[in-house]
């Protein structure tokens, strides 16, 4: 086995730089982010690479071409995590490219085009609640405005990446959309599937179709409070149980309808005592779709029948849509150039959509996009400490990855579209 011990060992090693140990939390410009950082540059010099900070805290690795004026190929994830994470979310998508270009540079091998690992310092959101920060900035979607986030302690995150030793004033900078970085080609990303798929199918490997898209949603239900004991049932105007009425309409609805998900995690009800009909109810609505027509239309039937539960109830409602995520479909090209990847490693080749967000989704406004799934272990859990991969995986993963490089020619590389992807 070439990478996949080493690579578990690396991301032990990870796994101490944590704000709240044994637990992993590791959050954007905080002193664990640069300690991970550091070992992560050590890691990309020791593989002959060129790497440093840049002005956000995310991480920059270039392995030069072998020839002069070449494009660039970026790969990379995030080294952030959530609270009581585990050790392979994002961090396996840093360290499987390093391994890479550890063995090219052993064989003395340089690419047709620069190849360059970026760890993005936050892609969580968890420490100002603004998501895919890094790449965010590098795809030229960051909004200034956001710097005067704070996160629980009154701490901006102006002053946090200052803090840090970045330049929160250059975010311009960082803008990889231009040309005045040299022309980027393609993003790839190497990420656990984080779900069961792969697992219940015994596939070590899987191309990504598309990142799905989300609409979240706040709901609040208005009925009117009134005694437990002396208020009939056919004149109650009781919030809870028409909120969940419509709750179970989204768990029919996303279940009856092909590529959706979605989910309600999170009521409250007032005024809350046992002996009082529920007059105030609010929950949330999360639907994913890898297809954006598919997720919008999908929020229209949703709102259309709350209403119609409203309305049969006694009650008012009320479901304002506060965040929109468009889908991010990958290239077709890159998409072909992974399966024959891994089928060069023996493994079947499975497509599959990702239902969660990555770094990748932020980058069709600078290229085309692709990702290559790996397997989760313990029932495809991941957001937390149980989260588990093998090292055999991460083996064949990092030689489908390096297949993938040795093979991507950009003169001969034909992307399904030559516009940019339009996430609007």
């Amino acid at each position: 086995m070439k990478f996949g011990h080493d690579i578990l060992k690396q991301a032990d090693i990870l796994a101490t730089f944590t704000e709240d140990a044994p637990r992993v939390t590791r959050t954007y410009c905080s002193k664990e982010h640069k300690l991970a950082g550091d070992y992560l540059i050590g890691l990309m010099r020791d593989a002959g690479m060129n790497a440093d900070y840049d002005a956000f805290g995310n991480i920059v690795g270039r392995y030069e071409a072998g020839v002069p004026f070449a494009p660039v190929v970026m790969t990379g994830s995030h080294q952030d995590s959530v609270r009581n994470a585990g050790k392979y979310d994002g961090l396996f998508g840093i360290l499987s490219p390093i391994a890479c270009v550890k063995a090219l540079n052993a064989q003395g091998k340089r690419l047709p085009y620069t190849l360059e690992i970026v760890g993005f310092g936050d892609e969580e959101g968890v420490r100002f609640g603004v998501t895919l920060i890094g790449s965010k900035a590098m795809a030229g979607n960051f909004d200034p405005a956001w710097l005067e986030k704070k996160d629980a302690n009154g701490v901006t995150m102006r002053e946090a990446i200052n803090a840090f030793g970045g330049n929160a004033d250059a975010w311009r900078e960082l803008d990889r959309s231009g040309d005045h970085h040299g022309e980027v080609v393609a993003f790839v990303e190497s990420h656990i599937e984080q779900g069961p798929t792969l697992l219940n199918e015994n596939l070590a490997l899987g191309v990504v179709t598309a990142i799905a898209g989300a609409t979240r949603m706040t709901v609040k239900v208005t009925g009117l409070a009134g005694h437990a004991g002396t208020v009939p049932m056919p004149v109650r105007q009781d919030a809870l149980t028409a909120a969940s009425e419509m709750i179970l309409y989204v768990e029919k609805f996303c279940r009856e309808n092909e590529n959706l998900v979605g989910t309600v995690g999170r009521l409250s009800c007032l005024p809350g005592a046992i002996n009082v009909i529920p007059q105030d109810v609010e929950f949330s609505v999360d639907v994913r779709s890898g297809l954006n027509e598919i997720r919008r239309s999908a929020i229209e039937s949703i709102r259309k029948e709350f209403a119609a539960i409203a309305a049969r109830r006694n009650v008012k409602v009320e479901a304002n849509p506060y965040f929109e995520l468009n889908a991010a479909p990958c290239d077709e090209a890159l998409q072909k150039q992974f399966a024959d990847a891994i089928a060069a490693q023996g493994v079947p080749v499975r497509r599959l959509p990702s239902g969660a967000g990555h770094d990748a989704m932020e980058f069709p406004t600078v290229c085309p996009i692709a990702m290559l799934f790996v397997r989760c272990g313990n029932g495809g859990i991941s957001h937390h400490p149980t989260e588990t991969m093998t090292a055999e995986d991460a083996d064949v993963a990092t030689r489908a990855l390096l297949h993938f490089f040795e093979n991507f020619k950009p003169s001969e590389f034909k992307p399904e579209s030559a516009q940019r992807v339009d996430r609007t």
